[in-house]
């Protein structure tokens, strides 16, 4: 038995070409359903294959079809928002949302119809930016923090000045304090930035860090945030970005953003990492 598995909503656009993506399944085509001003973006699952139980299970017992199936997800999303002359207003769907019947998606697109039109309204003429920070060079930031802290630099040269015995264990202090004022001056900047490209942009949100396994880089993770940015400030916004990653570079430590994205993080159900 099918049932329909939900990816995203929009508003109903003369746009009667399918998707070149495949569903979640990597079978079945995707396909509108229209309800009144909104489509839904769908694509049929078997119920069997694709269940709360289901998916929860494999959660558990495999991450990689997890990760495969949310790729499939995000497309399909991407795709629903491209319009002939930009992102389209859309409101993605969280993973796994399914309905057993096309009367089950009716009745939810009834319940919430003006909810999903007044937050369509609230996000036309704006696109989702991610934004993550990565410590390139940890040797670099560390240096720079002493260079700067001058209680540092006196405890510093006050351990140079003692006995080797004792320099031991003044130097594990050291490395103590070194690491705090470290991660004190990372906190410090990173917040400041998050004011920064706030205040440049409609809604902004923190994500979540995420670790090497998922970045594919052997760089940590520091900062992960998401914005919501009106359409004529996108270039000033992405101009600050570049300009901030050139600062960052000196102090070891580089910026990378991405998008327009359909507004992931800033729609009831959408989650983008």
């Amino acid at each position: 038995m099918d049932g329909l598995y939900l990816y995203c909503i929009r508003e109903k656009t003369e746009d009667a070409s399918g998707f070149s993506t495949r569903g979640i399944d990597g079978k079945r085509e995707v396909f509108t359903i229209i309800h009144q001003e909104l489509e839904a973006v769908v694509s049929r699952v078997s119920l069997s294959k694709f269940t709360s139980d289901e998916i929860q299970k494999k959660a558990l017992e495999d991450l990689n079809w997890i990760k495969e199936k949310a790729v499939v997800h995000e497309n399909v999303i991407e795709e629903a928002a491209r319009g002939t002359d930009g992102l389209m207003n859309v409101i993605p769907m969280r993973f796994g949302i399914i309905f057993k019947n096309k009367t089950g998606l009716m009745e939810t697109l009834d319940r919430d119809n003006a909810k999903m039109k007044r937050l369509l309204n609230e996000i036309r003429g704006k696109q989702e930016w991610g934004v993550k920070i990565y410590l390139m060079d940890s040797e670099r930031f560390e240096l720079m923090v002493k260079e700067k802290n001058e209680d540092i630099r006196l405890k510093e040269q006050e351990t140079a000045l003692m006995p080797e015995g004792m320099a031991y264990f003044m130097e594990e202090e050291l490395e103590e304090i070194v690491h705090r004022e470290v991660n004190k001056e990372l906190d410090v900047m990173l917040d400041n930035l998050f004011e920064k490209l706030t205040e440049k942009t409609a809604e902004s949100v923190k994500t979540k860090i995420l670790d090497q396994e998922m970045t594919g880089t052997t760089e940590k993770m520091v900062f992960n945030a998401a914005f919501l940015v009106h359409g004529d400030r996108i270039d000033s916004f992405k101009k600050t970005l570049e300009n901030t990653d050139k600062e960052m570079r000196i102090k070891g430590l580089r910026l990378e953003y991405s998008g327009p994205w359909p507004p992931f993080n800033f729609t009831r159900g959408g989650e983008k990492t």
